[in-house]
């Protein structure tokens, strides 16, 4: 097995995978604190509609999913925080993406080779320039993350009191969505654009049942998706024929089946009488996101 590592191209897919599984537990924390789980879901989709435009003009597909993430990216944060209305435009922005991703085949002659490895990733595939650039990006959004980190978090608690006192918290969601869109356009090239949001979510939501403390609960979903990735590539390498992708979402599922069946009795048995009325910020991630 430790002969695999000797060939440039897993050198390779360990080197990205590395920066996308961290970047994406990172973001994937205040996705799901700021209920935006769909959110993450959606723009990968629409990004796909923005490579197969770039493909059809000629351009480089990288190009128009970047230029769509983004562009919907600030939109949905300009929605506000109305979770029913901003998840009825996200999902109709959505489906109008889909329909033009496949206006623009169908009007495309070629073959998208590039457009379909968008759709499903092509990890064992990018080159040393891919990795160099996952690294740039990834380091990019990590030092912007760490600058916001405060503010960024008090409004993804409460964005009235952090409003209040003087936080953008419009600015905010907006910077915030344009930085889960590059992850996005970086993250594409490991598992794809259909199950980027196995990365972006997947981690996150175990590693927040097992956690209590916003640090503990970043650090242990970024250990999980550095698991799941590094794990997902050495299986579909001896594997032969079977994805990335495939493994990554099979262990980020088998792992948080077990956990959500059992921490519910876990932090039951942690919380003290004392803190039960001052849950500590990490605790409850998934329930806070869902009641927004």
């Amino acid at each position: 097995m430790v002969s695999l590592l000797s060939y440039p191209f897993i050198q390779n897919a360990f080197l990205a995978g590395t920066c996308i599984a961290i970047v994406a537990a990172v973001t994937g924390y205040f996705l799901l604190l700021r209920g935006l789980t769909f959110a993450g879901h959606a723009l990968p989709n629409i990004g796909f509609a923005g490579a197969a435009g770039a493909v059809l003009l000629g351009l480089d597909p990288l190009l128009g999913l970047l230029a769509f993430t983004i562009g919907a990216a600030i939109g949905i944060g300009l929605l506000g925080r109305n979770l029913r209305e901003r998840d009825l435009a996200i999902g109709i922005l959505m489906a109008f993406a889909l329909a033009l991703g496949l206006l623009f085949l169908s009007l495309y002659s070629g073959y998208a080779e590039r457009v379909y490895s968008i759709l499903f990733g092509t990890i064992l595939g990018i080159s040393r320039l891919d990795v160099l650039l996952s690294f740039g990006v990834s380091l990019l959004i990590l030092v912007s993350i760490l600058l916001l980190f405060r503010p960024l978090l008090f409004s993804s608690y409460d964005p009235e009191v952090a409003e209040a006192r003087g936080v953008p918290v419009r600015l905010l969601a907006v910077v915030f969505l344009v930085l889960v869109a590059l992850a996005i356009a970086i993250a594409v090239q490991i598992v794809g654009a259909l199950l980027v949001f196995t990365l972006l979510v997947g981690p996150v939501a175990t590693a927040g049942r097992l956690a209590l403390r916003p640090g503990a609960v970043i650090l242990l979903a970024i250990l999980l998706g550095l698991l799941y990735t590094w794990l997902g590539i050495l299986l579909a390498v001896l594997s032969g024929t079977i994805p990335v992708s495939f493994f990554i979402a099979f262990l980020s599922f088998i792992i948080y089946l077990p956990v959500r069946l059992i921490a519910p009795r876990w932090q039951r048995r942690r919380l003290r009488p004392d803190s039960l009325s001052a849950p500590a910020p990490g605790a409850g991630l998934s329930q806070q996101a869902s009641a927004r």
